[in-house]
């Protein structure tokens, strides 16, 4: 039994079968219909979440299974006083696979320590977004073909944004990676990854402010919000919620084939005329998330 807490907790080839899997899906929908018929998906959220909760679902209900759980921590026991490992060595008992979501940064770690069945990180804190990043390298398959040779931005929230941080551990897994990390200061991409992924691996990327003087460079520009939830001074909130936000003209010098990434939701750091671009893939990556989770959902049941 295997959880995926991280996204090194899977191999590029483990990924690239995931992917072929989740390409499958896509053309084949009714050859899935009925593989997790009498299973059950647990999903335990104890964070607010719209995509990420409902594509769990949805993915599990296309599979011919069954959903149960709660979407708020004050919906569940957790408000008792109950401990994450309690809750989940008892939802063990009524289903079979979790995916959990989680405030605080290792507590689906501590869950799947303590679970008699595969438990899937939807998201911890500022730490890890495993099945967010299997979005995005679906997306980024479906519009480019491969990982390699890309200059991907990424631009916004990099202190606090955990889909970022996934994606930059993914991606350096690949040949010809560059990163250029566009942020106000105050919101830089943590030491921790800077040192122990980017350095540690000789991955070139650029540190700047400078959004408009990066985009001509990119293949993949991957927008972030500013987080209010994660920040503890509301004032430094709304100092740096406009840092950056993406019109047409900004696009302008852009490469014709350039893919605009975001994890979603989205405030307002991309206007919603960007919308009719192209090139604007974020609610392709919506789509392409329900896919690769019925492909982790079937990979981590054991189902052929």
């Amino acid at each position: 039994m295997k959880s995926v807490i991280d996204i090194l907790d899977l191999s590029t080839d483990e990924i690239e079968e995931l992917i072929s899997v989740a390409c499958d899906i896509i053309e084949n929908p009714d050859k899935y219909a009925e593989k997790c018929r009498r299973k059950k998906l647990a999903t335990l959220f104890f964070e607010p979440s719209t995509r990420t909760r409902l594509s769990f679902e949805a993915a599990m209900y296309e599979l011919g299974g069954n959903v149960i759980g709660f979407s708020a921590a004050n919906n569940s026991s957790a408000a008792k006083g109950e401990s994450v490992s309690d809750t989940v060595r008892t939802v063990s008992c009524y289903a079979d696979i979790i995916a959990m979501r989680h405030p605080k940064e290792g507590a689906p770690m501590v869950a799947s320590m303590a679970a008699d069945i595969p438990i899937i990180n939807a998201g911890d804190g500022g730490h890890n977004h495993p099945t967010q990043t299997l979005a995005d390298l679906l997306t980024i398959f479906r519009e480019k073909g491969s990982f390699e040779n890309l200059t991907v931005g990424l631009c916004g929230d990099l202190k606090f944004g955990r889909t970022v941080h996934s994606l930059i551990n993914a991606l350096s897994r690949y040949s010809g990676i560059k990163f250029v990390l566009i942020s106000p200061d105050e919101l830089k991409l943590p030491d921790y990854v800077t040192n122990n992924v980017l350095i540690k691996k000789n991955i070139p990327y650029e540190v700047t402010t400078d959004l408009v003087g990066s985009i001509p460079e990119l293949d993949i520009l991957y927008m972030t919000r500013v987080q209010r939830e994660r920040f503890f001074n509301e004032q430094d909130y709304i100092r740096l919620k406009d840092s950056y936000i993406l019109t047409p003209d900004k696009l302008e010098t852009a490469k014709k084939d350039l893919s605009i990434m975001h994890p979603l939701p989205r405030v307002n750091e991309i206007s919603v005329a960007v919308d009719s671009d192209p090139r604007a893939c974020y609610f392709k990556q919506v789509l392409n998330g329900k896919y690769i989770r019925m492909a982790l959902i079937l990979k981590l049941l054991g189902v052929e």
